[in-house]
């Protein structure tokens, strides 16, 4: 079974077992499935997916969210973007109160949460050390974001999640001639951007602990990023 079944294009789920099965890149894996071995305490008793994470969400979908990189005890464990760990324990609520969601939690990709009008994805699709994958892991992955991207065909919006997010979809309109320089758009909390192809670009910080501990990213921000995504969709809020 892949990462995600629901509300999926068979295009999508051929695309979801291409991205499963990769070996592009050692580093990533071996140590995905090191992880998956060793785990974390609390989830020894936890088979961990330790594969390439692919997309979910409805294959309709308006709006894109597009993050980093699977957690490594979240996604990389679970097996669905954002599952398990505590960005999608900021996230998912936030989606939910906006109708983007079906349920506010997410604890495994089996626990039947749904995504309405929203696609969600990563520009890695293994989890990397330290949250850091390498210039050349990034590019690796390039073709998968674009398989996901060209099944979308209804996305309006695409919200991009921290800087590492915003700039691998800037390379994709790069390398697709949607923009001619990537130095037109600047990443920060809450940029706007209309692109040539009609498309609207928003950009948020990471949910990441690391921003949401610390204040740098609170709930009434992050709600705004969606509210203005789905306006922007044309989804009646």
């Amino acid at each position: 079974m892949t990462a995600s079944t629901h509300s999926t294009s068979p295009l999508l789920l051929q695309i979801s077992e291409t991205i499963t099965k990769c070996e592009r890149c050692p580093r990533l894996r071996d140590y995905c499935r090191g992880i998956g071995e060793t785990k974390r305490r609390a989830y020894l008793e936890h088979t961990y997916w330790a594969r390439p994470v692919s997309g979910f969400g409805d294959h309709r979908a308006r709006i894109l969210i597009l993050g980093l990189a699977p957690g490594v005890h979240g996604a990389n464990r679970t097996g669905r973007p954002f599952t398990g760990d505590g960005a999608g324990n900021f996230m998912y609520p936030v989606l939910h109160d906006l109708g983007l969601a079906t349920k506010p939690d997410a604890v495994s990709r089996d626990d039947g949460l749904r995504l309405r009008h929203a696609w969600i994805a990563s520009v890695v699709r293994c989890a990397p050390p330290g949250d850091k994958p390498l210039p050349a892991e990034i590019r690796n992955c390039s073709s998968h974001l674009a398989a996901e991207i060209e099944a979308l065909p209804r996305v309006r919006v695409v919200v991009c999640l921290g800087k590492i997010a915003f700039d691998g979809y800037l390379a994709y309109l790069l390398h697709t001639g949607v923009i001619t320089r990537k130095s037109d758009y600047q990443f920060s909390h809450g940029a706007y951007y209309q692109l040539p192809n009609g498309l609207h670009l928003l950009s948020s910080y990471h949910p990441s602990l690391r921003n949401t501990n610390t204040g740098r990213l609170n709930r009434p921000m992050f709600a705004r990023i969606f509210l203005r995504a789905r306006e922007l969709a044309g989804l009646a809020v």
